[in-house]
């Protein structure tokens, strides 16, 4: 079952405060962390972040700043020749040399 934005926030909001909880500090003491103000952090924890900048400050205070990235994977290839195009057009141009300057007699 597909869960709505608003549900979301929500489980992201009690993961925060358990994550927070878990690491045995004060709402206070972690939103310092996170450089935020405590009144922000508190709605985080009840309400869910409103905004995205909030989410990853938490995340860095937190210590869970690896999984922010792995929020939006890339889609899965079909099949090895899209694969392959794909890792073709990430992958990095090789360098290339100046031509040598002929040195004159």
């Amino acid at each position: 079952m597909l869960k709505t934005p608003e549900e979301l926030r929500l489980e992201l909001g009690q993961a925060i405060r358990v994550r927070r909880i878990g690491r045995g500090w004060s709402q206070e003491e972690a939103a310092k962390r996170a450089g935020m103000g405590l009144s922000t952090w508190k709605r985080m924890e009840t309400q869910g972040p409103s905004l995205v900048e909030n989410m990853i400050n938490a995340a860095f205070a937190l210590r869970c700043e690896a999984g922010i990235s792995q929020l939006f994977p890339a889609p899965v290839a079909a099949n090895l020749d899209e694969l392959l195009q794909r890792q073709a057009a990430i992958a990095p141009k090789p360098r290339q040399r100046a031509p040598r300057r002929r040195s004159t007699p």
